[in-house]
Protein backbone atom coordinates (compact mmCIF):
# COMPACT_ATOMS: atom_id res chain seq x y z
CA UNK A 1 0.00 0.00 0.00
CA UNK A 2 1.36 3.74 -0.95
CA UNK A 3 1.48 6.32 1.78
CA UNK A 4 -1.63 7.83 0.17
CA UNK A 5 -3.83 4.91 0.57
CA UNK A 6 -2.31 4.77 4.61
CA UNK A 7 -3.39 7.99 4.84
CA UNK A 8 -6.66 7.20 3.46
CA UNK A 9 -6.82 4.71 6.03
CA UNK A 10 -6.28 5.99 8.99
CA UNK A 11 -8.26 8.98 8.08
CA UNK A 12 -11.34 6.89 7.40
CA UNK A 13 -10.73 5.10 10.89
CA UNK A 14 -9.93 8.55 13.10
CA UNK A 15 -10.44 12.02 10.85
CA UNK A 16 -13.57 12.46 12.34
CA UNK A 17 -12.44 11.74 16.05
CA UNK A 18 -8.90 13.62 15.56
CA UNK A 19 -10.72 16.54 13.94
CA UNK A 20 -13.34 16.83 16.49
CA UNK A 21 -9.82 16.80 19.02
CA UNK A 22 -8.36 19.63 16.96
CA UNK A 23 -5.24 19.67 15.71
CA UNK A 24 -2.91 20.36 18.92
CA UNK A 25 -4.66 17.58 20.80
CA UNK A 26 -4.33 15.43 18.30
CA UNK A 27 -0.39 16.45 17.83
CA UNK A 28 -0.09 16.25 21.76
CA UNK A 29 -0.96 12.52 21.23
CA UNK A 30 1.42 12.18 18.34
CA UNK A 31 4.26 13.59 20.68
CA UNK A 32 3.47 11.35 23.13
CA UNK A 33 3.74 8.07 20.69
CA UNK A 34 7.94 9.29 19.79
CA UNK A 35 8.03 8.88 23.48
CA UNK A 36 6.41 5.80 23.57
CA UNK A 37 8.86 4.64 20.33
CA UNK A 38 12.31 6.30 21.89
CA UNK A 39 11.76 4.05 25.07
CA UNK A 40 10.84 0.92 22.61
CA UNK A 41 14.20 2.24 21.16
CA UNK A 42 16.41 2.24 24.31
CA UNK A 43 15.12 -1.45 25.48
CA UNK A 44 15.90 -2.66 21.47
CA UNK A 45 12.65 -4.88 21.51
CA UNK A 46 12.40 -4.91 17.93
CA UNK A 47 8.81 -6.13 17.84
CA UNK A 48 7.99 -2.78 20.42
CA UNK A 49 9.68 -0.70 18.15
CA UNK A 50 7.93 -1.38 15.09
CA UNK A 51 4.38 -1.47 17.14
CA UNK A 52 5.20 1.98 18.07
CA UNK A 53 6.67 3.43 14.64
CA UNK A 54 3.54 2.31 13.44
CA UNK A 55 1.45 4.18 15.85
CA UNK A 56 3.86 7.05 15.23
CA UNK A 57 3.16 7.07 11.56
CA UNK A 58 -0.47 6.50 11.90
CA UNK A 59 -0.95 9.59 14.31
CA UNK A 60 1.28 11.76 11.81
CA UNK A 61 -0.93 11.00 8.81
CA UNK A 62 -3.86 12.36 11.14
CA UNK A 63 -2.39 15.17 11.52
CA UNK A 64 -1.62 15.72 8.00
CA UNK A 65 -5.32 15.29 7.22
CA UNK A 66 -6.50 17.39 9.38
CA UNK A 67 -4.02 19.98 8.36
CA UNK A 68 -4.87 19.01 4.76
CA UNK A 69 -1.68 17.74 3.67
CA UNK A 70 -0.96 15.13 1.17
CA UNK A 71 1.61 13.04 3.08
CA UNK A 72 3.11 11.05 -0.32
CA UNK A 73 3.25 15.18 -1.73
CA UNK A 74 5.09 16.45 1.00
CA UNK A 75 7.77 13.77 0.62
CA UNK A 76 8.71 15.38 -2.88
CA UNK A 77 11.04 16.50 -0.95
CA UNK A 78 13.40 14.17 -1.04
CA UNK A 79 12.64 12.54 -4.40
CA UNK A 80 16.16 13.84 -5.92
CA UNK A 81 17.98 12.93 -2.52
CA UNK A 82 19.14 15.28 -0.12
CA UNK A 83 17.18 18.38 -0.52
CA UNK A 84 20.27 20.74 0.73
CA UNK A 85 22.92 18.81 -1.57
CA UNK A 86 21.21 17.00 -3.59
CA UNK A 87 22.79 13.86 -3.10
CA UNK A 88 21.63 10.22 -2.73
CA UNK A 89 23.57 9.04 -0.09
CA UNK A 90 23.34 12.90 1.13
CA UNK A 91 26.90 14.12 0.86
CA UNK A 92 26.31 17.14 3.53
CA UNK A 93 29.04 17.89 6.29
CA UNK A 94 27.91 17.02 9.65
Amino acid sequence: MDLNKYQGLIAEIYLKKDSKRGVHKTFNWLIEEIGELSRAVRKGNKEKIQEEFADCLAWLLSVASILDIDAEESMDKYRKGCPKCHATPCECKE
